[in-house]
């Protein structure tokens, strides 16, 4: 396979079904890790599964821009979990369970403006990369 090749028509649909060129923020979420350490299995699970239910409920998923959701493993920042990371700015958040995913999807998500309660580090991504 060359390093070339161009992607797949399924890819490229894929790309088109799930909104990739609409997306305004990506949030990851260290929840249902292989060896839980900044929080327990099931309370990372209970913040994953309000923070896809509650982007959904509020249109977050589609249209003109979009707020992505990945569930990671492990962010490797294992105190204070769950972990949550705000991309491209970049703002990392510790206690991240539905309570504090409901002020982040409001405050950050929607209103532009990170929660500066539970940021512990940020960096955003730049174009000067």
């Amino acid at each position: 396979m060359s390093d070339t090749q161009q992607p797949s028509a399924e890819l490229l649909a894929a790309a088109e079904q799930y909104g990739v060129r609409n997306i305004a923020r990506h949030v990851f979420l260290c929840a249902d890790q292989t060896e839980p350490k900044c929080a327990p299995r099931e309370r990372t699970l209970e913040a994953w599964n309000f923070l896809k239910r509650r982007l959904q409920e509020l249109g977050l998923t589609a249209g003109e821009r979009i707020v992505y959701r990945t569930k990671a493993n492990c962010l490797r920042m294992c105190e204070q979990g769950p972990i949550a990371v705000v991309y491209p700015e970049g703002t990392w958040y510790h206690s991240a369970m539905p309570d504090v995913l409901e002020q982040i999807i409001q405050q950050h998500l929607i209103g532009g403006v990170p929660l500066a309660d539970y940021v512990f580090a940020t960096n955003p991504l730049t174009a000067d990369e």
